[in-house]
């Protein structure tokens, strides 16, 4: 049992942009060990089937068990959408996405049950968040705005840049004149823009961040099943980072992100799972 509560949480997505949710575990869950992997050789999923988006996540899946992770957390909008109950059915795992936490954070949210999704071209074209909501309170308006060029913005180091800032007001011009009052960011790196986003969009937008929300519900599961880690050992707070391809890129990308150094990425051939 004891060995249960200190094997570390997987961690997946395309690329980098779940490295926001990997944030999000290690602020919420200080104690949890993380095993990160990210598919950067095959990055990005949104232009892919549902089929391929199934085999990619079976086979991450399959590597991180190699990792005796105790629970999965698919840190992927478009994998979350399109291959999470698929590998649930699959795997003797606890497995969770980050659509379902996000979309039910922006249910309670709302007070004029008006809610928007900002995310990538595939994410809103799939319509799962408008989907997902919709089975939780069938009432609620929703409006999907794609966002495509905040993901290279992110990823150039442009969150500070001038240009993201009109980028910005480009894309969310039509949202901020609708009456929503709850806004998902549904992609993984929507949150490193979030201040800017929210700056835009003003005060009287609640910004729904999905990272945080599944962070929270992955520690109400581990705890419910008695599988959290108490940091009693000194098996606690470790975290190693693997990708598929482009190793350093990734790092010096993730010491961008994460609140402490990442020394070392390891890559992975992925298609060997």
């Amino acid at each position: 049992m004891e060995s249960r509560k200190t094997a570390p949480v997987g961690v997946f997505d395309s690329g980098v942009g779940g490295l926001t949710v990997a944030r999000e575990i290690s602020r919420q869950l200080p104690e949890e060990n993380i095993v990160y992997f990210g598919d950067t050789a095959r990055v990005p999923y949104g232009s892919k089937s549902q089929n391929t988006i199934i085999r990619f996540s079976e086979q991450i899946i399959r590597f991180l068990k190699t990792k005796q992770v105790k629970a999965i957390v698919i840190a992927c909008n478009t994998a979350s959408a399109l291959a999470l109950d698929a590998v649930r059915d699959e795997f003797d795992i606890p497995i969770m996405g980050v659509v379902i936490p996000g979309a039910r954070a922006a249910v309670e949210a709302t007070k004029n049950r008006k809610v928007g999704v900002v995310g990538t071209d595939a994410t809103v074209q799939s319509g799962m968040y408008t989907k997902v909501i919709h089975e939780m309170a069938p009432d609620i308006t929703v409006i999907e705005k794609a966002c495509p060029l905040f993901v290279p913005l992110v990823e150039e180091g442009f969150k500070e840049h001038v240009v993201t800032r009109e980028i910005i007001e480009y894309y969310l011009e039509s949202m901020r004149n609708t009456d929503i009052d709850a806004m998902i960011l549904g992609c993984t790196h929507y949150p490193l823009i979030r201040s800017k986003i929210r700056d835009y969009m003003g005060d009287r937008i609640q910004i729904v961040n999905p990272a945080y929300e599944t962070a929270m519900d992955l520690k109400k599961m581990l705890e419910e099943r008695g599988m959290a880690n108490d940091g009693s050992t000194e098996q606690h707070s470790r975290y190693s980072f693997f990708v598929s391809d482009a190793a350093e890129k990734f790092r010096k990308f993730a010491n961008t992100v994460m609140p402490f150094d990442v020394p070392t990425t390891n890559v992975v051939n992925i298609e060997e799972y």
